[in-house]
């Protein structure tokens, strides 16, 4: 390689380039040294000066950094505050002694939220009044213990200060003046001599001299409030700078006021959406025993998209669902809620576990936004002693056997809901008489402290000890076990909510369950009412039979009116005497009121006034319509 030799009109050795390049940045630093080094005329005292005016403007100067370092710690106190308590608390603890003896803070009662418009005249009421202290309980000099903060209302030495716990601002008064006015007024000016007896109550005494100060309290779009500062005779009154202070003070309590009850509000509001859209109590269907619970997630995260639900079905058996939406906020509840209004929606369709889930995810890739789901949805069948279970990225539950052991079920993991493109599947489990099933969301078993399968397994170890305890003959009492696996959590467990269903197995015996099938002709009425009258002899419930036999024959003709196919007819007896008549005909009975002409439309009339519970179902290939009796065995 051929080296060329540098001149000024080509290019400049590397070294060269890169001393050119620092020269401005080494000049800056220079220069800053050298207006550093020259004093300000703060810093600097004036040659011209005597010692005493040297002096003076020394301590001014010492003045204004103490004053600018204490509204620094002053307003990060403030700032430190979520929500309005500790803001407030915040705001008395910075101020007294450091700035003054005493304070008294009006909030607005109650206080806007929002766009909330305005309503006048309004009432502020006292939210908090601290004074010093300056001797302790012998009358000894004030030490670090007796400087606390003490309430100025409930201490009867008191007199600095009292004041009027509630306070009603009227339109165009004195103290609506100053409020409207935003600024800090010294106690003697003449607007705050006209407000301070309207703030504080008539008749009581207001300070005299530059020892208050009233500062409106503003927030993003009106008046919250007011704080009043006041100094004792001890002490040095208040300075012109201080109206500065007590600005900046009001301002940043404002602000973090109105900051505090809008999240408050939020929270609010999404915590209520959230536990709305939760079911407020658990059905009671045949052959199954519930038990639920929900715990919010802490305060950091406060809503989240936790879901349970226990749907009847037709044929008494029960869906038992539970569900996750990612992440903390008002849309996860949202989202939440139109995904379990869906499954109810499909469960009464009588879809297939697998082909819910299905649907599910289709509906939440319909509403367009970015949450992934988990879900996992079972369906019960007290008859066959069976259980069906499809998964959707859901922890697998844990099934606790009579005898006390515990096991992880095995379930396809499925995909999260709105992935899209993925099939689910759906197995089939024995239900054993006296088993219980766990259903969970993650937030039971995954933390920082552990990951979701040491959870799991932690939950099984907990559910076969809890189960030790009542011997190998008995069930835990389920409340008493939703409470035990709660108790697992520990310090720090708590970063998601928590939804937890139990379903205890208790089936329907084969000799409790009649079930025919009945051609769609005249004579099946009277043969599903032979039928239903030997079942019943059969059961001992032969009292029943006269309006048994009349709700069969009714539902019956009407079934047989409309089916093509056969007719279903199921009788079952637990605790109480359930009917179920099935046909292929999509339309859904209704009530009406016959005409006294009409020679038929009474029985669904005869079916309301005699059957304790009646429904009808529509399925996917017809119908079923049901009612229930009270046994008096």
């Amino acid at each position: 390689m051929t080296e060329h030799p540098t001149s000024h009109e080509g290019r400049q050795p590397l070294a060269a380039r890169q001393q050119e390049r620092t020269r401005p940045r080494q000049q800056d630093a220079a220069a800053a040294a050298a207006a550093a080094a020259i004093p300000s005329p703060a810093a600097a005292p004036n040659p011209g000066l005597g010692p005493a005016a040297v002096a003076e403007a020394q301590a001014a100067t010492r003045r204004e950094g103490d004053r600018l370092r204490f509204v620094g710690a002053a307003t990060r106190r403030i700032a430190r505050g979520i929500d309005l308590d500790e803001i407030v608390l915040g705001l008395c603890r910075a101020s007294v002694p450091t700035f003054s003896d005493a304070i008294l803070v009006y909030l607005r009662d109650p206080l806007p939220v929002g766009d909330e418009r305005p309503v006048s005249p309004f009432v502020l009421r006292l939210r908090r009044s601290d004074r010093l202290r300056h001797t302790d309980e012998e009358g000894g000099e004030a030490g670090p213990e007796s400087e606390r903060l003490r309430p100025l209302l409930s201490d009867p030495t008191a007199d600095l200060m009292p004041a009027a716990e509630l306070c009603e601002v009227r339109a165009g008064g004195a103290l609506a003046e100053v409020l409207r006015g935003v600024r800090p007024v010294f106690g003697d000016s003449a607007a705050a001599r006209a407000a301070l007896p309207e703030l504080l109550g008539a008749g009581r005494p207001v300070p005299t001299g530059h020892r208050a100060i009233l500062a409106p309290l503003r927030g993003r779009r009106r008046v919250i409030g007011a704080a009043v500062f006041v100094r004792s005779t001890e002490r040095a009154a208040f300075e012109a700078s201080d109206l500065l202070v007590a600005a900046q003070l009001a301002t940043h309590t404002a602000l973090g006021i109105d900051k505090a009850v809008l999240y408050g509000r939020e929270a609010y509001i999404a915590d209520e959406l959230q536990r709305t859209m939760l079911p407020d109590s658990l059905p009671q269907p045949t052959g199954v025993r519930l038990a639920s619970r929900y715990l919010p997630a802490a305060e950091t995260a406060r809503v989240g998209g936790d879901w349970y639900d226990a749907i009847p079905l037709p044929g008494s058996r029960v869906a038992l669902v539970v569900g996750d939406v990612m992440g903390h906020s008002m849309t996860s509840a949202a989202i939440m809620g139109q995904l379990r209004t869906t499954a109810q929606t499909l469960a009464q369709l009588d879809l297939p576990p697998q082909e819910v889930l299905h649907h599910l995810d289709e509906q939440a890739q319909r509403l367009g936004s970015d949450r992934m789901a988990t879900c996992l949805y079972a369906v019960y069948d007290p008859v066959a002693h069976r259980i069906t279970i499809a998964n959707a990225g859901h922890p697998p539950p844990v099934l606790l056997h009579l005898g006390g052991r515990a096991e992880v079920l095995r379930v396809p993991p499925g995909a999260p809901i709105r992935v899209g493109g993925v099939d689910f599947e759906a197995v089939e489990l024995d239900a054993p008489a006296g088993a219980t099933l766990l259903l969970y969301t993650d937030g039971l078993v995954e933390s920082r402290l552990r990951d979701v399968w040491t959870g799991i397994e932690q939950l099984r170890e907990r559910l076969a000890a809890t189960a030790q305890l009542t011997g190998d003959d008995h069930s835990p009492p389920l409340e008493a076990l939703c409470d035990d696996v709660l108790d697992m959590l520990g310090p720090g467990d708590r970063d998601d909510d928590i939804a937890l269903l139990a379903a205890r197995f208790d089936g329907i015996a084969p000799s409790d369950v009649a079930y025919w099938y009945l051609e769609p002709e005249d004579a099946a009425p009277g043969r599903a009412r032979r039928l239903a009258r030997r079942a019943l002899a059969r059961w001992g419930l032969e009292e029943m039979s006269d309006e048994v036999e009349l709700l069969v024959s009714e539902v019956v003709t009407n079934a047989v009116r409309y089916a093509e196919r056969p007719v279903t007819l199921r009788l079952l007896r637990t605790d109480i005497l359930r009917c179920e008549v099935g046909d292929d005909s999509p339309q859904l009975p209704r009530q009406r009121r016959a005409r006294e002409t009409d020679e038929g439309g009474r029985g669904l009339f005869l079916v309301n006034r005699l059957a304790r519970r009646w429904g009808a179902t529509r399925l996917s290939t017809g119908k079923v319509v049901w009612f229930e009796m009270a046994t008096r065995s």
